[in-house]
């Protein structure tokens, strides 16, 4: 059975530009849930400090948690090589993060959509880059994690990748056994485009899954393609919601899931509204999970 994972969504803010928040606090706060483990991210501030990274896990696995996922932002789309090999390097860095945590998977992203760049030119960056991290991670018993991602919040463009082909043609170009997908349904709104559709495409090399969920503040999915087809900006019709309660079919993504043998990690990132509606989020997604994986 999948196993059920929490990020702090909520507390981002606070976690990562601030400080009015501890990593303490949020693990506290987590270890409440009815979850195996916590998803986490390089930019937490008192990741900073090296030392500290051994002093988390330690901290989640006292509450028989795990970290079995790590989030980070690398930009391989640039067209200095420079730029690039500084990015390769930060990768590594967070590859190093992931195993000192104790983790399994770490995210990789394709990088931005600079409009300089055609879609050949910029598949060819992406994957160089991510091939370039590959024996690294693979050292460590690391599998790094392609997501369809939106944009980082310090980005000037959406992630070069953002769109369901431009996604496909970069997970096909890269053949690995430490390489795979993490499945994110809510972004492929973001991108105009249909959920269902991007995971039967891609369902074979799904090995994690962000858990997330939007919901329509006024008019229609159609409306929303073709207002923010992939644009930038954040779509203005789509706000983050509680989980089973939004756009997304759980029951189809499921379904598809559990066909391929899908096994992973599942990590929740929603709860923008606070723990009340994680914990509502994360009954849910218990209750669905042994509908389609009861053997668990």
């Amino acid at each position: 059975m999948p196993q059920l994972a929490a990020f702090p969504k909520a507390f981002m803010q606070e976690l990562c530009k601030t400080g009015t928040m501890q990593v303490s606090e949020w693990i506290e706060l987590a270890s409440k849930l009815d979850i195996d483990g916590l998803e986490w991210y390089a930019g937490f501030l008192e990741m900073a400090d090296e030392a500290n990274w051994s002093l988390f896990r330690h901290d989640v696995e006292a509450r028989r948690l795990v970290i079995p996922m790590l989030c980070c932002s690398p930009d391989f789309t640039h067209p200095d090589a420079d730029f690039r090999q500084r990015e390769i390097e930060k990768q590594l860095r967070w590859i190093d993060m992931t195993h000192a945590l104790g983790g399994t998977y770490c995210r990789v992203l394709s990088g931005q959509r600079r409009p300089e760049l055609s879609l050949d030119e910029g598949v060819e960056l992406a994957a160089q880059c991510i091939e370039a991290c590959l024996p690294y991670a693979q050292e460590r018993g690391i599998t790094l994690i392609l997501e369809n991602h939106y944009k980082d919040d310090f980005w000037e463009y959406p992630e070069f990748a953002q769109k369901m082909d431009v996604f496909c043609q970069l997970v096909e170009r890269i053949d690995h056994p430490n390489f795979g997908v993490n499945y994110d349904p809510s972004n492929t709104f973001l991108a105009g485009e249909d959920p269902l559709e991007l995971l039967y495409r891609v369902s074979h090399r799904v090995v994690t899954m962000h858990a997330s969920d939007r919901y329509l503040i006024e008019g229609t999915i159609e409306d929303l393609r073709n207002e923010e087809g992939g644009a930038v900006g954040y779509a203005k019709r789509l706000r983050h919601g509680e989980i089973g309660k939004g756009l997304n079919d759980y029951d189809a993504i499921f379904t598809e899931l559990k066909r391929v043998g899908f096994n992973g990690w599942i990590s929740i990132e929603d709860g923008v509204e606070g723990m009340e509606q994680l914990e509502r989020s994360v009954s849910f997604l218990r209750k669905k999970m042994a509908e389609y994986w009861p053997e668990g």
